[in-house]
Order: structure tokens, then sequence, then C-alpha cells
């Protein structure tokens, strides 16, 4: 007992037996304090913020306890400027709060391009190189050279322009079209039924242009101006005429299908 009692009143003893204590204390008030930290292991679904710009989606992440960096930016078709095209983690992903979304946005100045040089290129090879470089096919003019069907001079906003000149992507380029020392003529196209946009993709293709496109009252919004189909055009398609190489057909639209005979 006494050899007991020589134990307890040992300092040295002591302070072992306290260290031990302390250090106990000290792993368990770690351990709550990770659980408090990490909300007791708990996840949550990443929303979906595609299409969103950053003042939408901002109020969003701080409702779920996210934080976010934009990475990256792209010019991608069907967004608007400064919205959500891509996000890391994926939409439905299960992530903890406090976890960095990142984004992917689209940018908000016009993308740009060079004017390649077309001279001296075919028809169609022009039309497919302009289409690589994001640039749309404009007015055909045929004009007389011995050289058929190649490109003499190139266009912008009805100007001659120089290869490498920067414009927007999208923008269009007009051909000066050789057309040979013969009056080469072709038949007028149906063009009934066909949107404004199937129409000019035709007629190019057939070396002939769109002139006035002419809507009737039932076109009222930028969505029905899509959608809009041709039912009349001069010349029209039935007749058998034929015209010049680069001449150009005027189209009527509307949304109403009725218009269109048959």
């Amino acid at each position: 007992m006494s050899f007991l009692k020589g134990i307890i009143n040992n300092v040295f003893v002591k302070n072992i037996v306290i260290a031990i204590v302390v250090i106990t204390l000290a792993i368990a008030a770690t351990f709550v304090s990770l659980n408090v930290y990490t909300n007791h292991g708990e996840y949550y679904p990443v929303p979906d913020f595609k299409g969103l710009t950053e003042d939408q989606f901002s109020e969003l992440i701080k409702e779920k306890g996210f934080r976010y960096n934009i990475i990256d930016s792209a010019h991608v078709d069907g967004y608007f400027p400064g919205a959500v095209i891509e996000q890391i983690p994926a939409p439905g992903s299960m992530v903890k709060e406090n976890r960095n979304i990142h984004f992917t946005i689209k940018a908000i100045a016009p993308e740009q391009v060079q004017i390649p040089n077309l001279i001296d290129y075919s028809l169609r090879n022009a039309k497919v190189i302009l289409e690589s470089y994001g640039l749309v096919v404009g007015e055909l003019i045929y004009v007389p050279s011995e050289y058929r069907n190649l490109v003499i001079q190139q266009l912008y906003k009805g100007k001659p322009v120089e290869p490498g000149k920067v414009v927007l992507k999208g923008s269009v380029i007009d051909l000066h079209i050789g057309k040979g020392l013969s009056t080469e003529r072709t038949n007028v196209p149906d063009l009934q039924a066909l949107t404004l946009s199937e129409a000019q993709d035709y007629t190019v293709s057939v070396s002939l242009n769109i002139g006035a496109a002419i809507y009737d009252e039932s076109v009222t919004t930028a969505e029905d101006s899509l959608a809009a189909v041709i039912w009349q055009q001069q010349p029209a398609g039935e007749s058998g005429a034929r015209i010049p190489l680069g001449a150009s057909i005027d189209v009527w639209l509307s949304v109403d299908t009725a218009k269109i005979n048959y």
C-alpha cells in the first residue's frame, strides 16, 4: 500500500499522467474540429450553371456555399457573351462545401479572322476556304474572263479587299467570278418551301444569287424570319426560263405555308 502511495505521490509519474490526459484531449478536440470543418462529411450536388452569366451564377454559388474561378473563354455559338459554356465539376457531381467550381465562358469580344487569299481559286474551293475561316459567301458577280469559274476579285462591304485584312467572323465576302468568253445561262431553280438560308446556299451552288427578300405580315419576330419559307419568287421556278450565271432571284417569304403553290 505504501508502495502504491509512493507512486501516486511521485512527481514524475504525475507529469506523465497529466501529459497523457492533455494529449488525449487534444486529439479528441482535433477530431471534433475536423468534423465541424467538413460538415461531418456531407456532400452537395453541383448545379448546372451552363448558359448563366457571372451576375446570375455568382449568387447561386454563394447560396450553395461554393467558390468559383473563370479559367478560360471561347467563341461558341448559341450562348450569350459571358455565359458559362463548360464547368468542372460537371452538373450533378457530389462535392463538399467550399469547393471551387471552374468555369469556361463565351468570350465577350467578337471573334475576328483574317480574310484568306481566294484569287485564282475555283468557286467551289473558294467557298470551302471561306467556310473554314468562318466567313460567308456573299454575292457572286460574274465578269468576262477567259478563266471560267475562277475568283477574279474578292470584296468586303462592296469594296476590293486584300488577303489578311482582319474582320469579324461571319462577315460576308462577295466574289467576282470569271464567266469565260461565253454568255452561259442556267435554268431558274424552284425555291418554294425553302428558308432564306437554304435558298441562299442552293442558289450559290448553281452560280446564282438571292436578290430582294420580302417578308409578309405574318413575319413579326426574328424567330419568324428564320422560320419563314419562300412562297413566291421572280423569275418563277416552273417557268422554264434561263438566266445568266450570277443573276439574282427575288423571293417572298411567309410563315403561312398555305401560301405555297405546290
